[in-house]
């Protein structure tokens, strides 16, 4: 099973692009975010008109979250746990069947938490614990399951053109990431790196200057697996050709392989 995640910057805005995307890579399940569409105008049918069925979990002009499948979609769980009262349309889950059994996805937006000083730190904190609270109740599940999306948050230096420029960004603190080791540390493994450990590989390029041209990226899309996926992980790759197409997102894809 071919599982892709996708930061999109509007589903809307980059239809053609989204849309030529999945015409030529083919995946089986794609997690969208920051889809800037509430449910209802979400484009369903051009989604639906090349097989995919969709999940939405929306919100106007700001964030939103999917997950498309060319096979059914099951228990579809909008909503992180917790949180009373935020009304941010960031997560949504779902259990996908594949021909040698079932693989959870989860389609993950966690705040960007910019600027520092501000109550968007503390906030992007408090929804990773929610997520780590989360992350730990499907570990116990014991099955096959992907967290993936735009986790906002630069792991190492080696994920990052010049850990110089980031030192003062939310992305970049302590204790965001020590946020995201804590969910690793469940038990959790990084796709991307359990296939390639070359520093240096980027998900994200500003639009400002010149970041896609010199290369000055950051990796901040992941696919998280629980080792029930991570034994039938076959490849993790970064579709960074896709940042060079007309109309791009900031964002690339990132897709791995799965015997599910």
């Amino acid at each position: 099973m071919k599982i892709a995640t996708w930061n999109v910057n509007s589903v809307k805005a980059r239809l053609e692009t989204v849309t030529a995307w999945l015409k030529d890579a083919a995946p089986d399940v794609v997690a969208l975010q920051e889809i800037k569409s509430t449910d209802d105008t979400f484009p369903r049918g051009a989604f639906e008109d090349l097989g995919y069925n969709c999940a939405v979990h929306g919100q106007k002009t700001y964030n939103g979250v999917a997950i498309l499948s060319k096979r059914p979609l099951e228990d579809i769980t909008p909503r992180l746990p917790g949180g009373s009262g935020d009304d941010h349309a960031r997560y949504i889950e779902a259990v996908v069947t594949g021909d040698h059994g079932v693989v959870r996805i989860a389609s993950i937006y966690a705040p960007n938490g910019n600027p520092l000083g501000t109550e968007k730190f503390p906030y992007k904190l408090a929804w990773l614990e929610r997520l780590h609270t989360r992350a730990a109740e499907i570990l116990s599940y014991e099955e096959p399951a992907v967290l993936m999306g735009d986790y906002n948050v630069i792991p190492t230096d080696d994920d990052c053109h010049d850990p110089l420029v980031w030192m003062n960004d939310a992305l970049f603190q302590p204790q965001s990431k020590a946020a995201l080791r804590r969910i690793e540390n469940l038990g959790y493994q990084d796709a991307f790196r359990a296939c390639d450990s070359r520093p240096h590989r980027y998900t994200f390029w500003d639009y400002q200057a010149g970041s896609w041209q010199k290369d000055h990226g950051i990796r901040i899309d992941f696919q998280i697996l629980t080792p029930q996926a991570l034994d039938r992980l076959k490849t993790c790759i970064i579709d960074k050709r896709v940042r060079g197409w007309d109309k791009p997102s900031d964002h690339v894809p990132v897709v791995s392989e799965i015997d599910i």
